[in-house]
């Protein structure tokens, strides 16, 4: 019964779209599930920073406010060049929209399929996340979103081999796609012909081509580049610059007027700023 029952299933699915209502509502009612699997981690959590010594916080107080005085030396940079990015935009009369508006998202849950590299987020519908947007880490590109439901989201990393995004070299504009491989620390550069000027380290953006990636995120750099006698393609190997296996919160991306209805956190982050 289980087996015919798991076929009927898959057929409908499959040919007839049927069960994608079903879908989200099971993922729904197993949300609370979720949250209860993750709860060891986080009592863990908690537990380790509460029984942290004084003097332990006092070390790791000072060497955050290093780090806020040299974040705050580099922000006070980047605000010199959007606005000269700004009055390049005006010059070239193109639009002064340059940043996307994001929320914060935390990971609840991997997929524990070695082969299939998705995880689960704890923000869903309910925050206006929608299926195709773009999710990163502080070190870069992430993946997009697949699956949605009221108050989860399913993400499908960019190591996933069913996953795709189109990048460019930052330091010369080639333009390539960055495949996949079932491998949680390595990309492939599908089709780089031979002659491409592509060189080990070159750091790899998403070029912002199909519309689904936001253009100018970090993706990848190039490890190895080998050219094999008589072939018309590179053999070209990249790290991923997110550490997918790692972060643990993450920044849902928004583009354009998608989230008109959302407070933007840039503009909260600017109004600390000003208050500090």
């Amino acid at each position: 019964m289980a087996v015919i029952l798991s076929v009927t299933l898959m057929v409908l699915d499959y040919r007839f779209e049927r069960v994608d209502g079903f879908r989200q509502m099971l993922s729904s009612i197993l949300t609370p599930i979720q949250w209860l699997s993750d709860l060891p981690q986080s009592m863990m959590s908690w537990g380790g920073t509460s029984l942290k010594t004084r003097e332990q916080l006092l070390d790791e107080n000072d060497a955050l406010q290093v780090q806020i005085a040299v974040l705050e030396r580099k922000v006070q940079k980047l605000v010199a060049l959007a606005v000269e990015n700004n009055r390049l935009r005006e010059l070239l009369n193109a639009s002064s929209q340059i940043d996307d508006s994001v929320i914060v998202a935390e990971l609840i849950g991997i997929n524990p399929d070695p082969f299939v590299h998705q995880v689960m987020l704890n923000k869903g519908n309910s925050d206006g996340v929608q299926v195709g947007q773009a999710v990163l880490d502080s070190n870069g590109l992430m993946g997009q979103v697949i699956e949605v439901s009221e108050l989860t989201s399913r993400v499908l990393l960019i190591s996933d081999t069913a996953h795709a995004v189109p990048v460019q070299a930052s330091r010369n504009g080639v333009r390539a796609i960055a495949v996949g491989k079932g491998s949680i620390g390595e990309l492939e550069l599908a089709n780089v012909p031979d002659t491409a000027d592509i060189r080990e380290g070159d750091l790899l953006i998403s070029s912002g081509l199909g519309g689904r990636f936001p253009a100018g995120y970090p993706v990848a750099e190039v490890a190895s580049v080998r050219h094999d006698p008589g072939q018309p393609f590179a053999s070209v190997l990249v790290r991923p610059s997110a550490k997918l296996n790692q972060s643990r919160l993450v920044l849902i991306v928004f583009k354009g007027k998608e989230r008109s209805s959302f407070q933007k956190i840039d503009s909260e982050l600017e109004s600390s700023g000003e208050e500090r």
